[in-house]
């Protein structure tokens, strides 16, 4: 039996330009009221920001088929991208107007797998530490049960927003 997905995003320009007008965490407050576009790559996988505060930010995600591998499981790569999603948001929540951030790395633990049975699973993005010029964030992903089923760790590069 063939399946399918459907599914339509916003111009990622919109939030690309508004990175800098405000604080990170303003930007990122504004995504999660809805009135700034999530990035396409979040509207892919189905996954959305649930919580930001300084410092802080969750994603979720409720997995199904259409993350699989070809063995029955959620492939990495979605495990990699909600890790990389949360620590690096967590890294824009603490920046000044004016910055922003790129990640320098990714470094993810597999501990457990997750299928459609997993139920929503949420990654937690916390900064370690920030500088004027690199910050480095941890992400834990949990399942409902708060059992750890991965982690990541980050460097991020910051800089100044360049203008036109």
């Amino acid at each position: 039996m063939e399946r399918s997905r459907t599914y339509a995003w916003d111009d990622p320009a919109i939030s690309a330009g508004a990175v800098g007008e405000g604080s990170g965490l303003h930007f990122l407050r504004e995504i999660l009221a809805g009135r700034l576009p999530a990035a396409p790559i979040a509207v892919t996988l189905g996954m959305a920001v649930e919580e930001v505060e300084h410092g802080r930010v969750v994603f979720s995600l409720v997995p199904g088929e259409e993350h699989y591998n070809p063995i029955g499981s959620v492939h990495g790569g979605v495990y990699a991208t909600m890790l990389d999603s949360a620590a690096g948001c967590a890294v824009q929540s603490t920046l000044s107007q004016g910055m922003a951030y790129t990640s320098l790395d990714l470094t993810v633990k597999f501990l457990r797998p997750v299928t459609a049975d997993t139920g929503k699973v949420r990654a937690v993005g916390r900064v370690l530490s920030g500088g004027r010029r690199t910050a480095l964030a941890e992400a834990q992903l949990l399942d409902p049960a708060d059992r750890l089923l991965a982690h990541a760790t980050s460097s991020c590069m910051l800089y100044p927003v360049p203008t036109a």
